[in-house]
C-alpha cells in the first residue's frame, strides 16, 4: 500500500471511452464536426440550460465569456482571491481591472456581503459584472447574487469548473444547477482530467441567451460567421463582382469581430460526451466518498474546518483545514499520497501584488491559505485507499 501513489484527482478512461475516440479518429472529422454540437446538445439537457458552446479549455470559456459580455479596458470586476487564477486573468485579459472580494470562512466561497461593500462604497455604474466561484464542487446562491447583480446593472459570469452537477436550492425549493442559465448570464465548466469530465483538455460555456450563444460562437471561431442573414459585405463583392450574381456564395465568409480559435476537437468532444453519459455515477461516488471523510474528520482537534457533508456539493475537491499543514503535507507525500493546496489567493501571486494587492487586504482568504489542504476525492478511490489515506491523517496527530 505504500508504495501505491494516490493523487488528490484523477481521470477514469474505460474501454467504451477509448472506443468512442478511436471511432471519431477513424470519422471524416476530427474537427469542426458532428461530435462538438453532440457533446454540446447532451451538456446543455445535463445541467437544464437552453444552449452551451464547447471550447478548448475553461480559461477560453472563462475568456470568451468576459469578450461576449463586451468586458474592456477600464472596467471593473469583482471576484473571489480563492480559485485558479483564470477565474480573475480573464478579466484581466480584456483589459479590465480586478477587485477581490474576501470569502466566507465558513463555505469558502464569495462572501456576497463584502460584495455589496464594495459595490456600496462606489457610484453605481462603476462596476460590470461578479465572477463567483463554485469553489471545490460548493455552488454559489445565485439567485442571492442575481439580487444583488440586478440592483446593480452587473452581469455574472459563474465559473462552475468545480461543479458540473451539483446544485444550490433556491427560494422556491427548486435545484439551482450549476450552469443552468436561470441565475448567470453565463457558465464556464472545464475538462481538465482531474475535473468530473475529462476531454484532456476542454470547456464549456452554458446560458439562456440566444444572442450570447451566436456571439460565443463568433468569437471561438476567429470572429467569423457563415450566415446570409448576418453579412455586412455586398452580394456583388461577395462573389467577386459579378454584378449578375444572386445570393452570396457558398465559400463566403466573414470575419466580423476580433476573435479566437478556441474551438474543441471532435476527438475531445466524443471522449467528454461518453464521460458525461456516466457522470450521475461518478457523482453518486465522490459524495460516498465525502461523507466518510465527514464522518471519520467530524469533531478531530486536529482539523480546523471542513467541507461537511453538503447534498448539492459536486465534491471536485475535499478540503480539510488543520493545524501543521505543512507537516502533514509532507507526510503524506512521504507515504505517496499526493494531496494539493486549493489555492494560494489570487492576491498575493506577484503578479496581482504588483498592481496593489498585498497581505492583510483579505484576512479570511489569507488565513484559510495557512490552513487547507485537498485529500483524495475521485470516483475510482477505493475504499481502502481512503481508509489509508484517513489512517494516515490520523495517525500523522496522534504519534
Amino acid at each position: 500500500m505504500a508504495n501505491k501513489i494516490i493523487p488528490y484527482g484523477k481521470q477514469h478512461i474505460t474501454g467504451e471511452d477509448v472506443k468512442e475516440v478511436i471511432d471519431a479518429l477513424m470519422s471524416s472529422h476530427i474537427t469542426q464536426g458532428p461530435r462538438i454540437t453532440e457533446f454540446e446538445e447532451n451538456f446543455a439537457k445535463y445541467v437544464g440550460a437552453r444552449f452551451a458552446v464547447a471550447v478548448s479549455n475553461g480559461t477560453a470559456a472563462l475568456h470568451l465569456a468576459a469578450l461576449a459580455l463586451g468586458l474592456k479596458e477600464g472596467d471593473k470586476v469583482i471576484t473571489t482571491p480563492i480559485t485558479f487564477a483564470a477565474s480573475a486573468n480573464c478579466i484581466r485579459f480584456c483589459g479590465a481591472d480586478v477587485v477581490f472580494a474576501d470569502i466566507n470562512p465558513d463555505t469558502y466561497l464569495l462572501n456576497i456581503d463584502n460584495v455589496k461593500k464594495i459595490l456600496e462604497s462606489s457610484p453605481k455604474g462603476t462596476y460590470k459584472g461578479i465572477i463567483p466561484v463554485d469553489f471545490a464542487g460548493r455552488v454559489v446562491d445565485l439567485e442571492a447574487f442575481r439580487k444583488l447583480a440586478d440592483e446593480y446593472g452587473l452581469w455574472i459570469i459563474e465559473d462552475a469548473c468545480h461543479a458540473p452537477g451539483g446544485f444550490f436550492l433556491d427560494s422556491s425549493g427548486n435545484s439551482g444547477n450549476a450552469g443552468n442559465g436561470k441565475f448567470a448570464d453565463l457558465s464556464v465548466f472545464s475538462f481538465h482530467p482531474v475535473k468530473h469530465i475529462a476531454c484532456g483538455e476542454g470547456g464549456m460555456i452554458t446560458t439562456d441567451d440566444e444572442e450570447l450563444y451566436k456571439q460565443l460562437n463568433r468569437l471561438r471561431s476567429h470572429g467569423i460567421t457563415k450566415g446570409d442573414d448576418e453579412y455586412t459585405n455586398s452580394e456583388v463583392f461577395a462573389n467577386g463582382g459579378d454584378d449578375h450574381a444572386v445570393g452570396y456564395p457558398g465559400w463566403y465568409m466573414e470575419m466580423q469581430y476580433l476573435g479566437y480559435n478556441y474551438r474543441l476537437t471532435d476527438i475531445q468532444a466524443a471522449l467528454g460526451n461518453s464521460q458525461l453519459q456516466r457522470a450521475d455515477d461518478g457523482m453518486k461516488k465522490r459524495k460516498e466518498i465525502a461523507k466518510r471523510y465527514d464522518g471519520f474528520f467530524s469533531g478531530k482537534d486536529y482539523v480546523l474546518g471542513q467541507s461537511g457533508f453538503i447534498e448539492g456539493h459536486a465534491y471536485h475537491l475535499y478540503v480539510l483545514e488543520v493545524k501543521d499543514r505543512l507537516g502533514l503535507y509532507n507526510h503524506l507525500r512521504e507515504k505517496n499520497i499526493y494531496a494539493q493546496i486549493h489555492y494560494i489567493p489570487c492576491h498575493l501571486m506577484p503578479y496581482y501584488r504588483d498592481l496593489g494587492w498585498k497581505e492583510g487586504d483579505l484576512p479570511y482568504a489569507e488565513n484559510y491559505y495557512k490552513n487547507c489542504i485537498s485529500i483524495p476525492v475521485y470516483p475510482t478511490l477505493s475504499k481502502e485507499d481512503q481508509d489509508f489515506v484517513k489512517n494516515t491523517i490520523n495517525g500523522y496527530y496522534e504519534k
